[in-house]
């Protein structure tokens, strides 16, 4: 048993295992690392016998095609490290282990299967004397060779084919895909869903007496961390002085995945709004806010500006969002270049130690800041309108809007 390395790949565990007295051997292969957080597909297209030397790792869960001659290996018990010869040459081992026993039970089968093996034989070169080839001898054979390609199926993200040279390599491609449920079920990450039990009575979802403005929608959906079926669950809120917006939640309880955003109930206004507050203490920071998914966020005493859709819709404090612009700051792979604005931000803004001013710029006037003195004006905040350019109307797809017939 042995650890290694593959360039540009993980870590992965050899073993190999050969009897002295018998010489029965076998070979087998597996990840040392994590599984990847999405499958993996490699492509690669085998145009001359140098291609053959391509390195190839096969894990358990791997599924390899070879579309030009519609074959499909399905996933097996155990990894392999080989190359593009290698493969070829235990397929044709294994096609050819039975024929003389197929040829008598199933002729009609044996004849596919025959047509299949010599066509890989033409890959190979190899000449009809010859009984025991080693691998990599193909590679170096003055012979035509057909043309095909080889692709490696991996939901687990394990497996592997070389690329020459580099990842631009042109006969060389790899895709990365979401794992079904089925997918992530089979690879043990999750467990399989459980029969729904009929809701009744109060553990029913949803609720509220329609037309109140009370009721709870639920849409279902799935997980799209872990693919389990969840529910969405979707509110229309009042907010005294502004407007009617939209909560919509979503909770899986099979992976901890939460997710929550607000839109606008409403109908698109007419002009952008700017809201700026003058922050003078910590009660200001207890204020409600509601940032909408295409206003901008600015506080010039420290050089912050967050660009129109950054954090996307959230109802909560002022203090709430400071807070969530810090984390994602802290946990930044740049954090040496923040550390002075992270210093600044966690002492002037959060623990409001000196006043600062909070500027939010909504095109669709859908944000909102709660006014301590309502329905009176507040001393420090002011609200302004304006017409939004025809820049801004393009970038919210106004433009292209009919709403007359």
């Amino acid at each position: 048993m042995m650890l290694t390395t593959i360039p540009y790949f993980k870590e992965v565990i050899v073993m190999s295992f050969r009897c002295e007295h018998c010489g029965a051997t076998n070979n087998e292969i597996q990840s040392a690392g994590e599984i990847r957080p999405e499958g993996t597909l490699y492509t690669a297209r085998i145009l001359a016998r140098s291609d053959l030397d391509r390195q190839i790792v096969r894990s358990p869960t791997c599924e390899i095609m070879i579309p030009q001659y519609e074959l499909t290996l399905p996933s097996t018990t155990r990894g392999q490290l080989t190359t593009v010869e290698g493969l070829i040459r235990d397929i044709v081992a294994d096609l050819s282990t039975d024929q003389p026993l197929r040829k008598i039970q199933d002729e009609e089968g044996y004849h596919k299967i025959q047509t299949l093996v010599d066509q890989l034989k033409l890959i190979l070169g190899d000449d009809e004397d010859e009984e025991e080839v080693a691998v990599g001898t193909a590679a170096k054979k003055d012979l035509p060779m057909p043309a095909f390609t080889i692709k490696l199926d991996d939901p687990a993200g394990n497996s592997f084919i070389e690329f020459i040279e580099s990842m631009a390599d042109p006969k060389w491609n790899l895709k990365t895909y979401p794992r079904t449920l089925q997918q992530n079920i089979a690879l043990g990450l999750v467990a399989a869903p459980d029969q729904p039990a009929a809701a009744d009575g109060d553990e029913q979802l949803g609720g509220g007496e329609p037309g109140t403005g009370e009721e709870i929608y639920v849409f279902p959906g799935v997980c799209s961390s872990c693919g389990h079926p969840l529910d969405t669950l979707m509110k229309k809120v009042v907010i005294p002085y502004f407007k009617d917006i939209l909560i919509m939640s979503t909770n899986c309880d099979r992976c901890g995945y939460r997710d929550n955003e607000v839109k606008s109930g409403s109908a698109i206004s007419e002009q952008g709004k700017k809201i700026t507050l003058k922050v003078e203490d910590r009660e200001d920071l207890s204020r409600d806010i509601l940032k909408s998914e295409t206003s901008g966020l600015t506080i010039p005493e420290i050089d912050l500006v967050l660009q129109h859709g950054t954090l996307g819709g959230r109802f909560t404090t002022l203090e709430g969002i400071l807070e969530q612009v810090y984390e994602e700051l802290s946990r930044s792979e740049d954090r040496r270049k923040f550390e002075l604005f992270l210093k600044n931000s966690r002492r002037c803004v959060k623990n409001a130690e000196r006043p600062f001013t909070v500027i939010i710029d909504d095109p669709l006037a859908n944000s909102y800041v709660q006014n301590l003195y309502a329905p009176d004006p507040d001393p420090n905040m002011t609200i302004e309108t304006y017409d939004r350019t025809w820049a801004q109307n393009e970038e919210l797809g106004l433009n292209d809007m009919k709403v007359e017939g």
